[in-house]
């Protein structure tokens, strides 16, 4: 039984709808203040709770790292609401943009000392929003819900504040106070949607529905409205074309709402012109110039793809090694591209050769990418490939990906629960490896 379009993608979709209701409304509260870059240094400062607690064994998806990634929230959210001042000198974006720049270094450096560090910080900027569970967006909804409801109790509070700072000092309120209150609760609806949707996709989801509402009106609610209305167009839209394009659900979705943007900026700056004809005139100009300049990068890339290194040394890498074997040959899939690696797999047809090379990776990622192809060939031989990772996986969401995967092709869903480990998983298991065995 294969699973429709809708099986796959309403959990991401829903889950979307609801990081666009928290984000809109917060985004608009972030422009606001002039503080753009809030989000994603939170956003950042959440991962950083993630990847140390990871690097003390505490796996991403647990309990445990979510306490880890709110804890260093609440520590971002005092950090920025200590650094305002009413008469500043130095703005507070740049002690937000400093913040971001040494949280994003010390999860690198952090990263580095723990095994699969490139997967977590791909993980980390993207997120894993299909495979998002329906007992965690239940759960987020609950939290932004009491976020929401927090913030229309003490609304007046919040957007005084936020629009005019001054007023709210001549009236005696403790605007420190109040960030700090802003700041945490911005930081626990941040520490829910790093989990699923990535640094980039919330950062987006906050920032671009609310620019695009404060260039069409000034009314917060009309704002709030636009805002939502803009980010479920795009939400179902930049979903269902990674779905057909095979794309990352996350990356899509960010893609097109910088493309709407865009046009809503085109058209409302045609809509405002005094002079229509020159408005037109300046737009065309506008596209052939970002034509000329897309066509000069292609002849640049091209010129320099000519010399041919870069795709001898690939071709080098993977004409290397025992094609029976393959074992010389996973240094070559590593250090390949993904369009690279996409082709090459492609061009396999020996499910021997998959297999071993498949038994010669450390990359989860890599794994999952020859178990896709191996179950093209042989869906018995590929689904093996799968029950190896879902068995043998240490991170969650490369589980999470191989079990999805699994239950999309197949139809069945036997209970597998990627955040737990082999024992708590055996029933499931027994079950996939006699599925398996029977086909």
């Amino acid at each position: 039984m294969n699973l429709s379009i809708w099986d796959i993608m309403a959990p991401a979709f829903f889950e979307c709808l609801i990081l666009v209701g928290i984000h809109s409304y917060l985004g608009l509260h972030v422009l606001r203040r002039k503080v753009i870059f809030v989000d994603l240094a939170l956003a950042q400062i959440a991962a950083l709770g993630t990847t140390v607690g990871f690097l003390f064994g505490v796996m991403p998806g647990t309990t445990g790292a979510y306490w880890f990634s709110l804890a260093f929230a609440f520590i971002g959210a005092a950090v920025f609401s200590i650094s305002r001042y009413r008469h500043e000198k130095i703005p507070q974006e740049a002690i937000i943009g400093l913040t971001y720049a040494i949280a994003a270094s010390i999860a690198i450096l952090v990263i580095d000392k723990a095994p699969h560090g490139a997967e977590h910080i791909k993980e980390i900027l993207t997120g894993s929003i299909l495979w998002v569970k329906w007992s965690t967006i239940l759960k987020a909804a609950i939290v932004y819900s009491v976020v929401g409801i927090f913030h229309f109790i003490y609304r007046d509070k919040f957007i005084l504040i936020s629009e005019h700072p001054e007023e709210a000092y001549k009236r005696g309120i403790s605007v420190r106070f109040w960030d700090f209150l802003f700041y945490v609760s911005f930081g626990i609806v941040i520490t829910h949607s790093v989990g699923t949707a990535g640094v980039l996709l919330v950062f987006v989801f906050l920032v671009v529905p609310a620019v695009a509402s404060m260039l069409i009106t000034d009314v917060l609610w009309k704002q709030l409205v636009i805002g939502w209305t803009l980010g479920v167009f795009v939400s179902v839209i930049g979903l269902y074309i990674s779905y057909v394009a095979d794309l990352p659900s996350g990356p899509t979705v960010v893609a097109f709402y910088g493309v709407m943007l865009i046009l809503i900026a085109i058209i409302l700056y045609l809509i405002r012109a005094e002079s229509r004809r020159k408005a037109m005139m300046k737009i065309a100009l506008g596209i052939g110039v970002t034509l000329v300049v897309t066509f000069g990068l292609y002849l640049m890339g091209r010129a320099f793809k000519s010399s041919g290194s870069h795709q001898q040394a690939e071709a080098a890498l993977v004409s290397t090694g025992d094609p029976v074997t393959g074992k010389d040959q996973f240094k070559s899939l590593s250090n390949m591209s993904d369009s690279k690696l996409k082709d090459y797999l492609n061009s396999v047809t020996d499910i021997k050769l998959l297999q071993n090379l498949f038994d010669a990776q450390d990359d989860g990622y890599i794994k999952i990418k020859i178990a896709n192809r191996a179950v093209e060939i042989n869906q018995k031989a590929g689904f093996n490939l799968y029950y190896k990772i879902i068995s043998g996986e240490s991170l969650p969401f490369v589980k999470e990906e191989a079990i999805n995967k699994m239950r999309n092709i197949s139809g069945n869903n036997f209970g597998f629960d990627s955040s737990k480990g082999p024992e708590e998983n055996k029933t499931a298991l027994e079950k996939w490896k006699k599925w398996i065995g029977n086909l």
